[in-house]
């Protein structure tokens, strides 16, 4: 063999590292992480800073429109409550006047008849008979002395609450009893007696008188109410249904009970209740600086003379 055979190889040469190549200047730079951070952090503050604000404003909004109905309806409430039941009580009743004007239009025109007042007649004698059918009211008072004073008795008892309708389920006071007999008997049915001081009080006295009418009169009279405001016709109304078990259609122009605010309308009611044979029962609320002269025409009425209290008229400006 030759000597190359038998040579051991020669070793490589070592690997040299390859230098790495420094980044040069004008290569752009990736983003730091801690920068994007800080800048959404900043936007959400910026954010949060400008809701704030837009909740700071809608608040203030708020008070400055609660402040603003706090101060429309302050003071006022209690006397719009007041009025708004009146109201409520009354709306069925002012539907009256036009059923009365519907009554009274006239298509053509009626000649005007005057005729004397009733208490000025004098009465022959086949008028006589015709009027025995419905007696006068003062001449039936004085002969029922007796039959009167007796239910304004039993009205003083027990109240009776499940007594017919139009008949009176209150107890009447001593004070109430005593002026009934006062009116009855001596002024004949008409005339004026003084106010209880209450507007229940006195639609508990009328609902009594009302009571012994129509025993005595039966379906042939209507009693018919003036006053002057509706939230006095409403204590009216709530007085008498209360005293007489009454229901909301026994007030109306064809009904039991007539509500006016006007004296004209309830003297017109009234003489066309006298032309039909019928008998107007006129009551003249308290409130009442004074009663129409017409209204003396009629033979039955009844005016509660009002205290300076009842008289005066703030309460119902308010």
């Amino acid at each position: 063999m030759s000597d190359d055979a038998t040579a051991a190889p020669e070793p490589l040469p070592p690997l040299q590292a390859t230098p790495q190549q420094e980044p040069r200047p004008d290569s752009p730079q990736p983003p730091d992480p801690a920068d994007w951070t800080a800048l959404a952090l900043c936007e959400l503050q910026q954010r949060r800073s400008s809701l704030e604000q837009d909740i700071q404003s809608l608040e203030e909004r708020r008070r400055q429109l609660s402040q603003e109905i706090g101060s429309s309806f302050a003071g006022q409430s209690d006397a719009i409550a007041r009025r708004l039941k009146g109201f409520q009580d009354y709306l069925v009743g002012a539907l009256q006047e036009l059923a009365i004007s519907a009554e009274q239009m006239e298509l053509v025109a009626q000649p005007l008849v005057v005729q004397p007042s009733p208490l000025d007649q004098t009465m022959s004698g086949a008028a006589a008979a015709t009027a025995a059918t419905v007696p006068a009211a003062a001449g039936l008072f004085s002969g029922d002395a007796e039959l009167i004073r007796q239910r304004l008795a039993a009205f003083q008892g027990q109240p009776d609450f499940y007594a017919e309708p139009w008949t009176l389920r209150r107890t009447l006071e001593p004070a109430g009893a005593a002026l009934l007999d006062d009116w009855f008997l001596n002024q004949g049915g008409r005339g004026a007696q003084p106010s209880s001081g209450s507007r229940n009080r006195n639609a508990l006295i009328t609902a009594a008188a009302i009571s012994i009418l129509g025993e005595l009169y039966g379906e042939r009279f209507q009693t018919l109410v003036l006053a002057s405001q509706p939230e006095r016709l409403g204590e009216w109304r709530r007085g008498l249904q209360d005293c007489l078990g009454l229901a909301r259609e026994d007030f109306g122009p064809g009904s039991g009970v007539v509500l006016f605010e006007r004296a004209d309308a309830l003297i017109e009611r009234a003489d066309r209740l006298e032309e039909r044979g019928e008998l107007p029962v006129i009551v003249v609320d308290a409130a009442e600086a004074a009663v129409p002269i017409p209204i003396l025409q009629f033979p039955v009425w009844l005016a509660f003379a009002g205290s300076p209290n009842e008289l005066n008229p703030e309460d119902d400006l308010l």
